[in-house]
């Protein structure tokens, strides 16, 4: 069992909750269908969260490895990019504030 004064001194302390309104978004590659969930917290910061599904799914990532080559060291998959600037154009993926 935790102090109460050490409890009550972590609790003083904790840093701010993150009240940003962000979430990540579906988008569906227009090549293959793979769907990955994005959030864009800036133009040029996009973040990508892969499934396993999703990356079986792809159709570069499946070109790589029939090659002989692995995903891990694909640096991104140019038709994936593609649909997510499609979805951030037509407001399906907002660029949301820092």
């Amino acid at each position: 069992m935790t102090h109460p004064r050490v409890q009550r001194v972590v609790r003083e302390h904790r840093p701010p909750a993150d009240e940003r309104a962000w979430g990540f978004t579906h988008v569906e590659c227009g090549r293959c269908g793979a769907v990955v969930e994005v959030a864009k917290f800036s133009l040029a910061h996009t973040s990508v969260q892969w499934t396993a599904e999703a990356v079986l799914a792809c159709a570069e990532f499946s070109a790589s490895g029939a090659a002989g080559g692995s995903s891990a060291l694909i640096a991104t998959c140019a038709s994936l990019r593609a649909s997510i600037d499609a979805a951030v154009a037509d407001g399906r993926v907002q660029v949301l504030p820092p």
